[in-house]
């Protein structure tokens, strides 16, 4: 092989100059040459040409503005000015649109080409695409700000730390603990953990577990705060790190802390309820048990508590039950367990062995400090109480026991006259089971419509004739024929059902006076008796006027009878009552009167039109002179005022001739006429008015 033959050695260069084309296509790199001279290009790979929409042959001969564009070339001309000076390579950064809406990021290499005589003869550019470099770049960037971001606008504390030691803190953190950045940057993590925790915390830390738990850190002035951790792992920038949520708790334990107290407590008088009194009760029992020692527990409740609430208005209710509570609470000692059932019931346990005689102290002290006199609105007024006692163990083993038979006992007190304290007995067990049985006996009563109505007349003095009939309720009982309303009316009254019952025979009697209109026979008023619980009902008025709609009576066939007791609540508000009636044409008596305690200047500013003489002051006449005077004083004032009086319970001739003597205007009794059913009573009125001696 001759080593210098032409032909051979132009083969070997065009091999070598295929081998450069070929690793100067393949190269990530875009190449050209440029010289001086007109800034032409001379060479330019694949890379090149095709960055700039052409191809290796075309782009041969086109100047560097001609290339790029002439916006662009002037850009830059100042590095190719540079390297030509200075005689020294540069390199700059462009974007170039990518075709797709995007943005490709070049690094430029200008390198200069120096001739034989030391001069820049033409350049060298190589480009290398380095859009995915900014782009990581870029999105660590935005990763980072990201998190800085969520570091600064957490409300919560963040720290970060690698092997347990600080790498970053948030600014809600460093207000948490007390510290700056500069003081917890680079110290272990336990470091700022309270001491009774740290052994905890770096358990956790030294598991990796990623998990949620309540802790406390240590701030820079010794104050443990309590925190919840939120523990998470995470990698950033090629590390493992670990990531701390610290979550202030001391807002979120001070409410459950008011939750709990609130949950266990009366919003009113920060008193114990009824389930944490039940609960600590229960304690208590149960050590007494123990020790084989006794229990006492009191239940109070006030007596006409609601007379407060109607005359002066809740607020103070609200205030006189706040007092009642200081005051139950200041007469016992510091061991002793009392609570607020709900509206004005009160329950105390005392602690110790207390006997009953020093139980009995306890209660007399009691009904002293609750009864004392408050003023209040520029007025003096009190509340009495009415105590129930039950004792361990002798009346129940658990608090449940003791509780249902002290409020039994406190019942039997009030029952007594009220103001005063009852030991709990076993026959009062007995009686409130009776009193249970007849309260489910008569709601099945009222649903089988078992009761019914009698009338008794009431006549005139004058001239016998017929001048109103009362309306007297029966029960006839399946078993018992016809029950007297004394058997079940005080149970009725007790238990809320005369609302229902009080407002059938409202509508019975209704109904019976219209039947003796229509019949032709005297047209009388029926007379109603109304309990406290109905005259004190929220539409009392708007009921009557409804009950003489519905049975098609108007008002002047209508007398409610009311007690004393019922006239002496609130004379502004009874007095509109009773107005509102009398404009519907109904009739008002007072029942039983003298038996109660209504003045005679509360009595004559009501709209009242007869009294009556309660039999109490009928039965002894005329034999007896304490019963004279006080029937013949009510006769007196009634006809003073210009009321009509009635007595009640006239049962002898005797009785009769006296009332007729002393004034009485009208009179109703069994020596008249019993009572009798309404069929009887109209076959009665048809027959005649003479009275039935019996």
């Amino acid at each position: 092989m001759n080593l210098h033959d032409p032909a051979e050695e132009i083969v070997a260069l065009r091999a070598e100059i295929e081998q450069f084309r070929l690793l100067a296509n393949n190269v990530p790199v875009a190449i050209a040459y440029f010289e001086r001279q007109g800034f032409t290009c001379r060479y330019a790979n694949l890379g090149y040409a095709s960055m700039f929409g052409r191809d290796e042959q075309n782009i041969l001969g086109l100047t560097f503005a001609q290339i790029i564009g002439e916006a662009a070339a002037q850009q830059i001309q100042p590095q190719v000015d540079a390297i030509l000076r200075e005689r020294r390579a540069a390199s700059y950064e462009r974007q170039l649109p990518d075709g797709e809406g995007g943005t490709r990021h070049i690094e430029v290499n200008l390198l200069p080409h120096m001739g034989a005589a030391g001069e820049p003869v033409g350049a060298f550019v190589l480009i290398a695409d380095i859009t995915r470099h900014r782009r990581a770049e870029l999105a660590l960037r935005e990763s980072e700000e990201r998190l800085a971001k969520f570091m600064h606008a957490s409300a919560e504390g963040i720290a970060f730390h690698k092997d347990g030691v600080i790498t970053d803190v948030n600014p809600p953190l460093l207000a948490l603990v007390g510290y700056t950045l500069a003081e917890m940057r680079g110290r272990p993590a336990l470091e700022f953990v309270a001491p009774d925790q740290r052994e905890r915390v770096g358990g956790v830390m030294s598991a990796g577990a990623e998990l949620t738990y309540e802790t406390a850190v240590a701030h820079k002035n010794g104050e443990r705060i309590p925190v919840e951790f939120i523990v998470r792992t995470l990698h950033h920038q090629g590390e493992r790190l670990r990531m701390t949520i610290v979550r202030d708790l001391r807002d979120s334990i001070e409410a459950r802390r008011r939750i709990h107290h609130l949950a266990h407590h009366d919003a009113l008088t920060g008193l114990p309820n009824r389930n944490a009194f039940i609960e600590q009760a229960e304690t208590l029992v149960a050590q007494a048990a123990a020790r084989g020692t006794s229990l006492a527990l009191l239940f109070i409740d006030l007596d006409h508590f609601k007379r407060v609430n109607d005359s002066l208005g809740h607020l103070a209710g609200d205030t006189l039950l706040k007092t009642v509570a200081r005051r139950i609470t200041g007469t016992l000692r510091a061991g002793d367990l009392v609570a607020r059932f709900g509206g004005d019931e009160f329950v105390v346990l005392l602690a110790g062995d207390t006997p009953a005689a020093g139980v009995q102290e306890v209660a007399h002290k009691l009904l002293a400090a609750v009864g004392a006199p408050l003023e209040m609105e520029g007025a003096s007024i009190s509340v009495t109480p009415s105590i129930g006692v039950a004792l361990f163990p002798r009346d129940g083993g658990n608090s449940e026991e003791l509780i249902k038979h002290a409020d039994t006992a406190m019942y039997h007190a009030k029952s007594k006259g009220r103001a005063g304290c009852c030991f709990f007995e076993p026959e009062m067990a007995a009686s409130a089971l009776a009193e249970l049985e007849m309260e489910s006996r008569l709601t099945q009563a009222i649903a089988a419509k078992e009761f019914v109505l009698h009338f008794q007349p009431q006549l005139s003095l004058a001239d016998g004739s017929l001048v109103g009939c009362e309306a007297l309720i029966r029960w006839r009982h399946p078993e018992r024929g016809l029950v007297s309303p004394n058997a079940f009316i005080p149970v009725a009254e007790s238990r809320r059902l005369m609302l229902p019952i009080g407002h059938w025979v409202l509508h019975e009697a209704l109904l019976e006076a219209r039947r003796w209109r229509d019949a032709g026979l005297p047209a009388v008023p029926v007379a109603v008796n109304l309990s406290t619980m109905q005259f004190g009902a929220v539409g009392f008025v708007e009921g009557i006027e409804r009950a003489l709609a519905e049975t098609g009576t108007d008002g002047s066939m209508l007398e409610l009878e009311l007690t004393e007791r019922m006239l002496m609540d609130d004379l502004e508000q009874v007095r509109g009552a009773l107005l509102r009636l009398k404009a519907l044409g109904v009739r008002i008596a007072v029942d039983d009167f003298g038996t109660g305690y209504t003045s005679l200047g509360h009595l004559k500013n009501l709209p009242v039109d007869r009294l009556k003489i309660d039999r109490s002051f009928v039965k002894d006449l005329p034999a007896d002179a304490s019963s004279a005077a006080i029937a013949r004083a009510i006769i007196q004032m009634a006809q003073s005022l210009g009321l009509r009086t009635l007595a009640e319970g006239v049962e002898t001739e005797a009785q009769h001739a006296w009332m007729r003597d002393q004034g009485c205007d009208e009179v109703q009794g069994h020596w008249l006429a019993p009572p009798m059913a309404g069929s009887k009573l109209r076959a009665w009125l048809a027959g005649g008015l003479e009275p039935q001696a019996r």
